[in-house]
């Protein structure tokens, strides 16, 4: 397993399918366990992540680790990638044509690492796995803090949406759900036996 994450990375460092590739300092496909149960999605690398090649390790990802943390499960236990492998000038949100064009990765690791749990963060990441499940995404408001109970690229998976950790960076009101809702995925990762 570790070494199809490897090739995926790979192949990822040297992709050029749409032009994020000329502004990226790195590319960032991701890490974790290749034996994750747990699999967390973000939209696309930030500032911090480009310049280290590693996903979420600015002020989100330290609030990622609490996060986690109140779920019950550490860093080194779980999977975390990002829709887009690269980031977008200034921050920017994620076009259709590089989800497109960048997700084939994703759907490969997801594949390889075969989680039980994906914990979707933000918009982009939930529209794009509800969508895979056919599930209709209403917005990422009415869908967190649920688990969806679905098939994702032939296997059984159950998705969690919840906001993107930098939202609570903008606003304090996203803080205390954030935490809301990993603690209730804590409750969840019990009930479904995920260690």
């Amino acid at each position: 397993m570790q070494n199809q994450l490897n090739t995926i990375a790979n192949e990822i460092a040297r992709c050029t399918k749409c032009p994020l590739h000329k502004s990226r300092k790195n590319a960032v496909p991701g890490e974790g366990s290749p034996n994750a149960k747990i699999m967390l999605i973000g939209e696309a690398p930030g500032y911090w992540e480009d310049v280290k090649g590693k996903p979420f390790v600015g002020a989100a990802g330290k609030f990622l680790d609490t996060l986690l943390a109140e779920a019950g499960v550490s860093r080194a236990q779980v999977f975390i990638g990002n829709i887009l492998k690269c980031r977008p000038p200034n921050n920017r949100e994620p076009t259709p044509s590089e989800i497109q064009k960048c997700t084939p990765f994703l759907d490969r690791q997801i594949t390889t690492i075969k989680p039980q749990i994906i914990i979707t963060l933000g918009t982009h990441s939930t529209a794009y796995m509800l969508a895979k499940a056919g599930i209709p995404f209403r917005g990422i408001t009415e869908t967190r803090g649920k688990l969806y109970k679905t098939n994702v690229l032939g296997l059984e998976v159950h998705v969690f949406p919840t906001f993107h950790p930098a939202a609570a960076l903008y606003n304090a009101k996203y803080k205390q759900t954030l935490i809301e809702d990993f603690k209730l995925l804590k409750t969840k990762i019990l009930q479904l036996k995920i260690n």
